[in-house]
Parts: C-alpha cells; sequence; structure tokens
C-alpha cells in the first residue's frame, strides 16, 4: 500500500475547512496540522480536528511538524509568502486560486518552485466542476464544432457573504484585493482552458452597487484567443441574483450553455439532412453532478503527481497566466485601451 501523505492547512476560514473534509475522506491523506493568525479560531479548529496543538506561527509549524504538503487558503494577498515558505522548507504546496494578486508575486512563487523541485498546484477548481468537466469533453470531442465565441461570468454578490458588513479582507483598502482577480479568475481560468490563452484584451468596469468598497464592482472583458476565437468575461460582486458561473461556449454545430450550480447542461446541435439542408434545432439536457467547490479531487490529483512524480496539470506557470489575464483586464479597464497580455514566466 502507498505511503500516506500528512498536510498542513493555513487558514482555517471556509475554504480551509473544505480542504481538511477533503483530506479526511482520502485514504492517502492525514492532517497533521493546522495554522492561522487567529488562536482562538486555529485552537477549536485543532481540537475539532482530534489534534494535540495548533499553530499561530506558521515557520515553528513548518519546523516542528512532519508535514508533505501545505495548503494554502489565507487572504489572497497573502498567497506568496506562506508558499514561498513552505516550499523553500522542503514542502509540496497546494495553493487556494487565485495564485496572488500581482504578476510580481506569481512570478517568485515559480521560481520557488522551480529552485525547490517541489509540487506547486493552484486550486482552479472549476476544472473539476462536473458541469465544466462535461463541457470541456464534447468541445475536446468536436461535439459541438469549431468554437468561434466563448463566454462566461462571475457573479456574486458580496454584500451578502457572512462578514460583509463589518471588516473583512476583501474590502481593505490596504490589502486591495480586485475582485476580476480574487474571483473572476474562475471565469478567466475555464476559458483558458476550453480555448488557450487570450493574447489581448479590452475592459470597461464601474462602480455603481458597492460604492463603499475600494475598487470596481463591475467589469466586462472582451478577449482574443487563439483559431480566431474571440470571448467575453463578466464579472460582478454587486448584482442582484444567485451565484452563478454561467457560460456559453459556441461552435460551428452547436452550442453548449453549463454553469456550476445546475444538475444539467445544455446543447443545441443542428439536425441536417442527407444533403446538407436544416432540418431542426436539437436541444439536449445531459444531467451532472453539482460539486462547484470539489477541492477533494484536487487534492486526490495533488497526491497521485506527489506519489507517482507526475506534473501537476494546474502547476505555478498555469495559476500565473490566468492572474496575468486578469491583472490586464484591471489595466485595460483602468486606461481604457486595450492591453497585450504577458505570459513571461
Amino acid at each position: 500500500m502507498e505511503r500516506k501523505l500528512r498536510f498542513a492547512v493555513a487558514g482555517i476560514g471556509g475554504m480551509g475547512k473544505a480542504h481538511i473534509e477533503g483530506i479526511r475522506r482520502n485514504a492517502l491523506a492525514e492532517l497533521a496540522a493546522v495554522f492561522d493568525i487567529n488562536e482562538e479560531f486555529v485552537v477549536k479548529c485543532a481540537a475539532d480536528c482530534g489534534l494535540g496543538k495548533s499553530y499561530t506561527d506558521f515557520d515553528r509549524m513548518l519546523a516542528e511538524e512532519e508535514i508533505d504538503v501545505v495548503i494554502v487558503c489565507t487572504p489572497d494577498q497573502v498567497h506568496r509568502d506562506y508558499t514561498v515558505r513552505a516550499l523553500r522548507a522542503g514542502k509540496h504546496v497546494l495553493c487556494e486560486k487565485p495564485m496572488a494578486q500581482t504578476v510580481e508575486d506569481c512570478r517568485e512563487m515559480v521560481r520557488a518552485a522551480d529552485e525547490t523541485e517541489g509540487k506547486l498546484m493552484i486550486g482552479q477548481v472549476c476544472r473539476k466542476a462536473p458541469g465544466f468537466l462535461k463541457a470541456k469533453e464534447l468541445v475536446d470531442a468536436g461535439y459541438i464544432g469549431e468554437l468561434f465565441f466563448v463566454e462566461s461570468e462571475y457573479a456574486h454578490d458580496y454584500s451578502r457573504i457572512p462578514g460583509s458588513g463589518g471588516w473583512q479582507w476583501r474590502t481593505d483598502p490596504v490589502l486591495l484585493r480586485h475582485p476580476v482577480i480574487g474571483g473572476g479568475c474562475h471565469a478567466i481560468d475555464l476559458l483558458r482552458w476550453i480555448a488557450g490563452n487570450p493574447s489581448e484584451v479590452f475592459a470597461y468596469a464601474n462602480h455603481k452597487m458597492l460604492p463603499s468598497w475600494p475598487v470596481d464592482d463591475c467589469t466586462v472583458a472582451v478577449m482574443k484567443f487563439p483559431h480566431e476565437v474571440i470571448g467575453k468575461v463578466m464579472c460582478s460582486i454587486g448584482c442582484k441574483r444567485s451565484y452563478t458561473m454561467r457560460t456559453c461556449l459556441y461552435g460551428s454545430k452547436g452550442t453548449i450553455i453549463c454553469d456550476n450550480t445546475s444538475p444539467e447542461i445544455t446543447v443545441m446541435r443542428e439536425i441536417l439532412g442527407e444533403n446538407g439542408e436544416y432540418l431542426t434545432m436539437d436541444h439536449e439536457k445531459i444531467p451532472v453532478d453539482i460539486n462547484n467547490h470539489n477541492v477533494a479531487s484536487e487534492i486526490e490529483e495533488l497526491i497521485d503527481c506527489i506519489l507517482h512524480d507526475k506534473p501537476v496539470p494546474t502547476d505555478g506557470r498555469e495559476g500565473a497566466s490566468t492572474v496575468a489575464v486578469g491583472a490586464a483586464i484591471v489595466e485595460s479597464a483602468a486606461k481604457g485601451d486595450k492591453v497585450v497580455i504577458d505570459y513571461c514566466f
């Protein structure tokens, strides 16, 4: 039997606890330690998990505990710091999305992974959502023909997130987290995964729904993808609707409409006669599971990559490329002109 890998979780908010559950569900994983700067939270978490002690000192945890993998679930703005320190300490790292808030931070994380030869996975969890997995499978199989337009949206009313009425790390003007990079990265990464790396972007943004927040709350970006495919990303953190990542993929033979919160995806395809004449438009509903934060699958994949020395599909350069697109969108909206995206990592 293969050995168990020992995991530490840094940052025990909602996503940290989701990762702890993912570790518990994997026969090849064991929770070894938890870290958070909030002592009250981390002590309770350790007790709930049956751990003898907890940590508010990250470096002390790395030094004292036998750890194979660190999962970084801290606020986005400190992903670089904890990831680099863990890699330099000889650990593998699963870092929550977005990889970081700046391209410069991403470069430092990639450099640390290269120099230490540690595995670095970025938690682009939409690639594990069943509806999106099925959509990509159909596109790759040519089921809707050749792509010509792709669009995805990150619609999430942040004012309804617990804690939004008081201080929280998303609104801190010093930490300054831009929602396109922090949340819209889901939609960006999804389209990159399906259509490839866009070469340039033009974006507009406004600030009408959350005026007390220090950043624009709605952004629309149009991009040029490989093979003359064009695409669009919309990111709104003040919209009055239920959370969704509705995504439409348009091909020469049909269209796929999908999201990460519905039990089915819709596929429309032209039905042609023997002589190529149009007969009808077929509407197919394909059932899928709902699992929009499938971190257990990420943990399973990383364990396989470590134990069998395989490359990580969502490695540092993949994560950095998504941040690079997001940063270009923010820059374009600010200066009112197109931006060519730099993928040099």
